[in-house]
């Protein structure tokens, strides 16, 4: 086959790709201590009302057991609502993803977290300073 048939051949599929602003948000996540996966994850969906998992996997560059573990990291949180929808056809169902809470609230989140961090070491100091003091 030569290459001219098979770009005829080929499905043209259409995603939306992290742009500077998306890889920008998912380096602050990934500095508040989230995993690569997860802050490129929760990048991808506060801009789109949806994913399948597989527009997931090539608009923010990782593999699908990637995009799994970060779903499973996200779990406990309960933001992210999953879906499947059958195929036409035979095959497995693709699942599809979207946030099931606003980003700002995921936000809000992530800062009473760190505040919380911020203030535990405040008083870990303090009680050095205490126990120096002795």
């Amino acid at each position: 086959m030569t290459k001219y048939n098979m770009e005829i051949n080929m499905k043209k599929l259409d995603f939306k790709q992290l742009d500077d602003k998306d890889e920008e948000i998912a380096d602050i996540l990934i500095s508040l201590d989230m995993s690569r996966s997860v802050a490129r994850t929760l990048s991808y969906l506060q801009k789109v009302n949806e994913a399948t998992s597989i527009e997931l996997e090539r608009s923010t560059g990782m593999r699908q057991p990637e995009v799994s573990i970060a779903m499973k990291e996200l779990d406990p949180y309960d933001w992210i609502e999953e879906r499947e929808e059958k195929k036409t056809g035979k095959g497995r169902p693709y699942k599809i993803y979207s946030l099931k809470v606003g980003f700002k609230d995921i936000i809000a989140h992530l800062e009473k977290q760190q505040k919380k961090v911020i203030n535990d070491a405040m008083a870990s100091v303090e009680r050095l300073r205490e126990l120096g003091n002795e």
